[in-house]
């Protein structure tokens, strides 16, 4: 394999789609050598078959609106490769969507997914529809015109979407009753359902706490942990929420949280109260956290701003994809960052985890450390298969044991000569051979 050669012509093919590219880039580098060194992967051109999806479905979606207006939204679904399981990734709604967004989201999906070790496949969907601002009807009314198109390619063993941004509990609820009247059968055919009709206890937290989980993993290889820890967290929605809730239980301080606003910074740290109301802010559906301030007046907030010019002593980035850049990197550094834990998909440039990997800092990718997320997707799915619930204590315990053991199986694959373990480089890999093995083992389809 030449990294180069199929970059130009992944990029000949995909002009534009700077996020895809960007994501394949990353896996290519780190699984080159070990690759070049199993030649059946190239005989039976893995690579090639590997970074295209397997299908795209894209449909307009036309809705009304609560004065009698038509809209037209796009929808997609990206399956991207179901070697080891049902398709399964979430769905997001957000002006941002496009088709290289979700690409890399689908095609991350895939190595994120294999090193829970649960049968899962990886695919992403979604729609550049803005719910904020919207009533309830009018989410309603865009969820059902939504599933009636992707309806016909999902199902509990074919393709099972989750929430993401922009799509949480109540759209789920809206999407699945969709299904199950179009299917006419009450399957787990989507993850984050309300606890009433299949959901699982923890799931809204899982990503967060997944997060946490692991960069406690990654600090405890230095005989370290988060307490009296200072702790820089972006977001403030699930995953900023379950990031904090388990960083304040463990002994940290978070003294960030953000918005597409800019970034509040409280010195005393969030407390229970603090927490929960991170939680009203997100139910405002307003997307700011300014509001924080006058809730708080201890609080500062910085408007337009990024919460990585604090010094801390950890940072977890937990919103959206490249919020973290190459002097954001170097800023951490220089205020004695040690660990920093990616609750987000892709949050980091590969400026920034250059900086972080010539500075030896602990530095994990969300492909790993946020894999709790989709991983308690998994413990759904396998919960609706035995049509029973388990209790928050068994998923936490759960969740807990497969973040530890994601956290392994990259230090295996990616412990350099003087110790140093490349996090990027052995989710990858440990992604990467599970997903080959299957592939070669059901022959070229």
């Amino acid at each position: 394999m030449n990294v180069t050669n199929l970059m130009n012509s992944l990029e000949a093919k995909h002009p534009g789609e700077k996020e895809y590219l960007q994501a394949v880039h990353e896996v290519l580098e780190s699984i080159e050598e070990v690759y070049n060194e199993n030649p059946q992967y190239e005989s039976a051109k893995i690579i090639e078959r590997l970074v295209e999806p397997d299908r795209i479905l894209t449909f307009k979606i036309p809705w009304m609106d609560d004065n009698g207006d038509v809209h037209v939204n796009l929808g997609y679904r990206v399956q991207f490769n179901n070697s080891i399981g049902p398709y399964k990734g979430g769905l997001r709604f957000h002006p941002s969507v496009n088709l290289s967004i979700l690409k890399f989201l689908g095609f991350e999906q895939i190595f994120k997914n294999a090193l829970t070790t649960l049968p899962m496949g990886g695919g992403k969907g979604g729609s550049d529809f803005d719910p904020k601002g919207k009533s309830d009807n009018e989410i309603m009314r865009f969820a059902q015109a939504f599933m009636l198109e992707l309806w016909k390619v999902i199902g509990p063993e074919t393709d099972v979407p989750a929430g993401d941004i922009g799509v949480g509990g109540r759209e789920i609820g809206f999407l699945f009753g969709m299904y199950k009247k179009l299917a006419r059968e009450h399957t787990g055919v989507l993850t984050g359902k309300g606890l009433n009709w299949g959901g699982s206890l923890v799931r809204p937290e899982a990503t967060g706490f997944g997060n946490v989980y692991f960069s406690q993993e990654m600090l405890a290889t230095k005989n370290d942990s988060f307490k009296g820890k200072t702790v820089a967290i972006s977001g403030f929605g699930n995953v900023a929420w379950g990031a904090a809730t388990k960083v304040t239980e463990l002994g940290g301080k978070v003294v960030t949280i953000s918005g597409p606003d800019g970034y509040i910074y409280d010195p005393e740290g969030l407390d229970e109260e603090k927490i929960e109301y991170m939680l009203e802010l997100r139910a405002s559906n307003n997307d700011i956290v300014s509001p924080y301030v006058e809730e708080f007046p201890e609080a500062t907030f910085f408007a337009g701003k990024k919460p990585w010019e604090q010094k801390v002593d950890i940072a977890l980035p937990c919103a959206t994809q490249n919020e973290l850049n190459g002097d954001d990197a170097k800023l951490l550094v220089a205020n004695g960052c040690i660990c920093v834990g990616e609750g987000a998909n892709m949050p980091s440039t590969e400026e920034a985890i250059a900086v972080f990997h010539e500075n030896k800092i602990l530095f994990s990718p969300g492909k790993a450390s946020n894999a709790g997320g989709v991983a308690t997707s998994g413990l759904e799915m396998t919960q609706n298969s035995n049509k029973l619930n388990w209790t928050a204590e068994e998923v936490d315990a759960k969740l807990k044991q497969i973040m530890k053991d994601i956290h392994g199986a990259c230090v295996k694959h990616g412990t350099a000569e003087d110790g140093y373990v490349d996090y990027v480089k052995g989710a990858n890999i440990a992604g990467f051979l599970k997903v080959a093995d299957s592939m070669l083992d059901q022959g070229i389809i």
